[in-house]
């Protein structure tokens, strides 16, 4: 497997990365203002990463996502990794990132990788989705917020 930076001109993989956000619309915007990287095995893309600076010193990782037939086989968890080395490498002090309150197994995952929680936006996914969202049983409505000193 290998991880890479889009090429100039090419197309990021918006049906992967629309299965861990479903707004395309933000979809779009995220990956128009930041850098998106791709796993790939074989010339197949299994999975992708979008890095967006947000203030000084301090970099999101707004969107990761595997493709189902590789899940559970640690690929995020070196794309988490991978986002964190090039994060280092471009001299940002903070690394974030943010999922829902129902995404129990990311929660886990960001954590294992030396994330911790920072705090709780109230209703996020009420406010900026059109459609709810459910998730292991649980509708998705906060966005919980974790970080990581670089």
């Amino acid at each position: 497997m290998i991880i890479r930076k889009l090429k100039p001109g090419e197309k990021a993989p918006m049906k992967l990365l629309s299965e861990a956000d479903p707004s395309m619309k933000m979809v779009k915007e995220y990956v128009d203002r930041g850098q998106c990287f791709i796993a790939e095995s074989q010339q197949e893309i299994i999975g992708a990463f979008v890095l967006l600076p947000t203030r000084p010193g301090t970099v999101e990782i707004v969107n990761i996502a595997v493709v189902e037939e590789r899940r559970g086989r640690g690929i995020g968890k070196l794309l988490i990794e991978e986002a964190i080395k090039i994060s280092r490498k471009s001299k940002y002090r903070t690394i974030e990132v943010g999922t829902g309150n129902s995404s129990a197994g990311q929660l886990v995952l960001y954590q294992k990788c030396g994330f911790r929680i920072t705090g709780i936006e109230s209703d996020f996914f009420i406010i900026h989705y059109d459609e709810e969202i459910y998730e292991n049983g649980i509708q998705c409505k906060d966005m919980i917020r974790l970080s990581q000193n670089l």
